[in-house]
């Protein structure tokens, strides 16, 4: 489950980054807030990952 975890983690990021990107472009700062926003909650649920995997070693 790990594996899947991570891959769901960096579509979140990627996703975040895209919105951001648009938000840009658009000048709509909610937007850009939303991506940020998403890019933050996905690496603290990386984080959280790293750390399950450091417990399994």
């Amino acid at each position: 489950m790990g594996l899947a975890d991570k891959a769901k983690n960096t579509a979140e990021d990627l996703k975040g980054k895209a919105k951001e990107a648009t938000g840009d472009a658009k000048g709509d700062r909610e937007l850009q807030a939303e991506g940020k926003a998403d890019q933050s909650k996905a690496s603290a649920k990386q984080a959280g990952e790293n750390v399950k995997d450091v417990f399994k070693g």
